[in-house]
């Protein structure tokens, strides 16, 4: 296996999510995490660079198709999922319960897509190879 560009920017992703959930875990979800940011920023900073650079990957590696591509894919996604998913479930501790309720769905609805985009992935791989 050759490392390409796709594997780089996914590492990069796994990694800022790693570091946006163990921050989320240390400050139980409010403000006195490790990082000095507010959750909006902490979101946008170690959240949002990840879903784009999923993307990313999945369409520069069109030709051929990896396998491991797929599978750091799928481990992306499922680390917004489990974010989105607890977002979801911490919502009743807020008062803007549907403003979070929105976000952690929408959050969810990114994970799925973006483990949709793995299978993919990986499925492509296994055809080039038969």
């Amino acid at each position: 296996m050759s490392i390409t560009l796709g594997h780089v920017i996914l590492g990069i992703s796994i990694i800022l999510l790693v570091i946006y959930g163990l921050d989320v875990i240390v400050g139980s979800g409010v403000e006195d995490g490790f990082l000095p940011f507010n959750a909006m920023t902490r979101g946008i900073a170690f959240g949002f660079p990840p879903i784009i650079l999923s993307i990313i990957a999945f369409f520069i590696s069109k030709k051929p198709p990896y396998k491991v591509l797929g599978i750091m894919l799928i481990i992306t996604g499922i680390l917004i999922l489990v974010g989105g998913i607890m977002s979801i479930t911490s919502a009743n501790q807020t008062q803007n319960f549907s403003r979070v309720i929105g976000e952690g769905g929408s959050i969810t609805f990114i994970g799925v897509i973006i483990i949709i985009l793995g299978i993919i992935k990986i499925r492509k791989s296994k055809s080039s190879v038969s």
